[in-house]
């Protein structure tokens, strides 16, 4: 439930947490599916979508939204896995910061101005009181464990970031909540893993980002891999489904792994995880 923004808050966010000490994604409180409610969030996040695009600003959307809008045809997994959209989440370039404020005012939302005035040109909070929903906008990048560039790629696909940037999105997470593997999961097993852009998560493009970065390629291997064990603990998969997201889970690891690795992540894989290599993260309410 959104609060108040800590007076502790450090410059970068996390979107969940994991049980302290076990490496293992936190359990998260079920939360019962509400079709209505759900129809109305992605009502709400299309629509504005596609008021910034009359109004000359590039939204995209990306998080469980976005996954879910990618997803019709396993949407079954939504509600079988109790899966329920929480916030609405968008990513636009810095050069429409300062139309910001204005144009969720506009729409009924309330700005978190303390965040704002602290660290408005990465990220904004907005508040709708009457649907009781929260929208974060990020600047063209997710600031987050590591960093998700999406400078020349917003345009890429519509009305949501490309598959390949929400799977980053997701599995950058050091202390990663099972939310977002679920995400994952269900993403996958709508999609197949490929080379290309359109409704294929571009295992090219993830290989390309994580070969210049050990740290980046460490937090995004060792979560596609509890991804894949977390498989079994979901009744709502049937054995199709599980061995469907294992085998796309697995192509995308060999692709990432044979992806020629900078003298740079080579360095830093000497070191290894004795070496902190994600930025600590905290979570922010309103």
């Amino acid at each position: 439930m959104p609060g108040v923004v800590r007076q502790e808050l450090p410059p970068f966010w996390n979107w969940g947490t994991a049980r302290p000490g076990t490496g293992r994604p936190g359990k998260e409180r079920a939360m019962a599916i509400d079709p209505a409610r759900e129809k109305r969030f992605v009502d709400e996040a299309l629509s504005i979508v596609r008021r910034g695009e009359e109004e000359g600003i590039l939204l995209r959307l990306l998080g469980a939204t976005a996954v879910k809008l990618h997803c019709p045809k396993f949407g079954r997994l939504y509600e079988g896995m109790a899966r329920a959209l929480t916030d609405i989440d968008f990513v636009t370039y810095s050069k429409f910061n300062a139309s910001m404020v204005k144009f969720f005012t506009s729409l009924g939302y309330q700005a978190n101005e303390r965040l704002i005035w602290l660290y408005g040109r990465q990220r904004h909070i907005y508040w709708c009181q009457e649907k009781g929903w929260q929208a974060d906008i990020f600047f063209d990048e997710l600031q987050m464990c590591h960093t998700v560039d999406f400078r020349g790629r917003l345009e890429l696909d519509s009305p949501t970031i490309t598959l390949a940037d929400l799977v980053l999105e997701k599995m950058q997470i050091v202390k990663i909540n099972v939310k977002d593997i679920k995400d994952v999961i269900i993403l996958l097993r709508e999609h197949e893993v490929g080379m290309s852009e359109t409704e294929t998560v571009n295992a090219a493009h993830i290989a390309r980002v994580l070969s210049g970065d050990w740290g980046f390629y460490y937090t995004v291997t060792t979560n596609l891999n509890k991804t894949r064990d977390f498989l079994k603990e979901f009744e709502a998969l049937t054995p199709e489904d599980r061995e469907d997201v294992a085998q796309k889970i697995d192509r995308l690891l060999a692709a990432i792994e044979e992806a020629p690795k900078s003298l740079k992540w080579k360095l830093r894989a000497r070191v290894g995880p004795r070496q902190k290599w994600y930025r600590e993260v905290e979570e922010v309410s309103r």
